[in-house]
């Protein structure tokens, strides 16, 4: 290897893009540190092997490789979904290089992963309509709880002055229903209360609300605990931690009661680690994360994008609160909540950071 070499190899070593090269029959000849990190393979290990063992893409996008090859035409595809060896997609852009070295075409890959900056689009878009739907409540609830405090007090002013004890039972309605409005309006504001935060382990947290699940199930959802037990302890609120895990196995519990076949339901509440995980814009070296799994018939696509708004609800008597409750008591934690539903699996995570040296991106 000559001095050029040796210092070309220094380079891409040190580039933080995911570079590939692979020789004209799309083998790989070379993957810097990026793009064994990226897709989780050893570049040394896979050294020879065809692109499609390093990871999964269509046909298509073969056949534009071996084109790029033939007619040495540069090309660039995004937001592309590759599929790892470990069965984790990626969502990338990835640019392809034709190159002729020493009488033969070589091909240069640079793969720029898209799922954090999408995941922090998504969460930018989502928390801007969350908090524009916030003012819109808080508005709301302004203009509601003013003339119900009037409406009350005319109502008790009213009972005093009737001639018959039998007519307050039509200004005890009015005073019941006055009061139901109010609270409801006061949980669509949800609490006000800051967070006690605590070192607390999170198996605390998913074992009472198990206990609770259990109890109140009476055996008609099979309960599954999935934990990683070197998590360590999360600095968090754990009666409140405990609410917002609650809201969303309740939730699970009643779709699978809905369910029209009499599959027994299944629950699965499992705790992980992720390393150099985004959340908004800041990267945490370490989050801990929480999932709720169940098998239940899913949530209409019509209400997902929706589904952390106040009152929206898919169930004709719900209230759409519970969720909105959990995203604020998760929002108070700089923590994230995401969802994924298709029939038959549906998963609520949970992101809680670990450590707090984090670093802004």
């Amino acid at each position: 290897m000559t001095i050029d070499d040796t210092l070309h190899r220094l380079l891409l070593d040190n580039l933080t893009t995911a570079t590939l090269l692979l020789d004209a029959e799309l083998r790989l000849e070379y993957m810097n540190p990026a793009a064994e990190m990226l897709l989780a393979v050893s570049g040394q290990r896979s050294h020879g092997q065809f692109i499609s063992e390093l990871f999964t893409e269509s046909q298509e996008a073969l056949c534009a490789l071996r084109q790029a090859v033939e007619e040495a035409h540069p090309f660039t595809k995004r937001e592309a979904q590759l599929t790892s060896l470990a069965g984790q997609t990626l969502t990338v852009d990835y640019a392809v290089t034709p190159i002729l070295a020493r009488n033969r075409t070589l091909l240069l890959l640079e793969v720029h992963p898209r799922d954090r900056l999408l995941r922090i689009t998504k969460e930018e878009a989502q928390l801007s309509k969350q908090e524009t739907t916030k003012m819109l409540v808080r508005g709301l609830a302004h203009e509601i709880k003013n003339p119900l405090g009037g409406i009350r007090g005319a109502a008790q002013l009213l009972a005093r002055e009737l001639p018959e004890p039998g007519l307050r039972d039509y200004t005890d309605v009015i005073i019941e229903e006055a009061d139901r409005l109010r609270n409801l309006v006061d949980r669509m504001l949800g609490s006000n209360k800051l967070p006690s935060l605590a070192p607390t382990n999170i198996h605390e947290v998913l074992e009472r609300v198990a206990s609770l699940v259990e109890a109140e199930s009476q055996g008609g959802v099979v309960l599954v605990r999935d934990y990683d037990p070197s998590i360590p302890d999360v600095l968090i609120d754990r009666e409140q931690m405990i609410q917002a895990v609650l809201n969303i196995v309740r939730n699970a519990m009643q779709a699978l009661a809905s369910q029209p076949d009499q599959r027994l339901g299944r629950i699965t509440l499992r705790s992980r680690t992720l390393r150099q995980f985004t959340i908004g814009h800041t990267r945490h070296r370490l989050v801990a994360k929480m999932e709720i799994i169940d098998n239940g018939p899913g949530i209409p696509a019509d209400l997902q994008d929706t589904l952390f708004y106040p009152m929206v609800s898919g169930r004709p008597d719900g209230t759409g609160l519970g969720l909105a409750i959990t995203q604020t008591i998760i929002s108070q934690h700089q923590g994230l909540i995401e969802c994924e539903s298709h029939p038959g699996h549906t998963v609520f995570s949970i992101f809680l950071p670990l450590e707090q040296g984090a670093t802004a991106t």
